[in-house]
């Protein structure tokens, strides 16, 4: 059976890709920060399923989510890097008194915990031999168009449409596969509730769509750094733009 890991598992689309992966009959570890969540989702799943609770910015955490996954499954064929969270504090606030160092959490779990969730996972892949592996990032449509609400999740979403495009092609020589999806937007719960009850049902994107877009990631060894956005029922694969 094919090994998972996935991080942001608890909630969401990293919940719905570990059903989906176990429906499919992976093994599949769930990683989150959420420990209720999380153990109750690995519960509900499978046996083919264990949680590790994982704090991507941690990187004992993110050592130890992909070593003990490796103890139990005995490999790692498939890496989600699904952890993401909205902007905490707002870049527009205006202070009277001396200006206090930016809350950047926002960056540091998008971002830099994806780079941890990278190097760990080609570790692991290059122990494959020439079978390597795929590691698919959830990036977001706001790594495509300007968010000025959410610029710091805008900001880091873009970075992981930029750590694909320039990473891929040099991991593509050991077989190992990196790509993003860029989901519109989806009901997953980081979403305002009010957004959800003044969007037009049809500017949604299903879930289905997303799980859709894994789905060809894990299957089709021919998409190597991709850029899938996926918008209502559609997947379009962005180029980069020429030089």
């Amino acid at each position: 059976m094919p090994v998972a890991n996935i991080t942001g598992a608890a909630s969401g689309i990293g919940l719905a890709l570990s059903r989906q992966f176990t429906e499919q009959g992976w093994n599949v570890t769930l990683a989150d920060v959420d420990v209720l969540g999380g153990q109750r989702a690995a519960e509900e799943l499978s046996d083919q399923t264990f949680f590790h609770k994982t704090d991507v910015l941690n990187w004992d955490d993110v050592a130890s989510l992909y070593k003990k996954t490796v103890e139990k499954f005995g490999r790692i064929d498939y890496v989600a890097a699904n952890a993401g969270v909205a902007d905490f504090q707002s870049l527009y606030e205006k202070n009277d008194g001396e200006p206090q160092k930016p809350n950047l959490r926002t960056i540091d779990i998008g971002l830099n915990g994806q780079i941890y969730c990278l190097y760990l996972a080609a570790h692991y892949f290059r122990q494959n031999g020439w079978n390597g592996g795929t590691i698919v990032f959830t990036s977001s449509n706001a790594g495509l168009y300007k968010l000025p609400t959410n610029p710091q999740y805008a900001a880091a979403k873009y970075g992981i449409i930029g750590l694909v495009r320039s990473v891929a092609p040099v991991f593509q020589k050991e077989n190992i596969r990196v790509n993003c999806i860029c989901p519109a937007f989806v009901p997953t719960g980081l979403e305002p509730q009010f957004l959800l009850k003044v969007m037009p049902s049809d500017h949604l994107t299903p879930m289905s769509n997303i799980m859709r877009a894994f789905d060809n990631c894990a299957k089709d060894s021919g998409l190597v750094g991709q850029v899938a956005e996926c918008s209502q029922g559609n997947i379009f694969y962005r180029e980069q733009v020429e030089y």
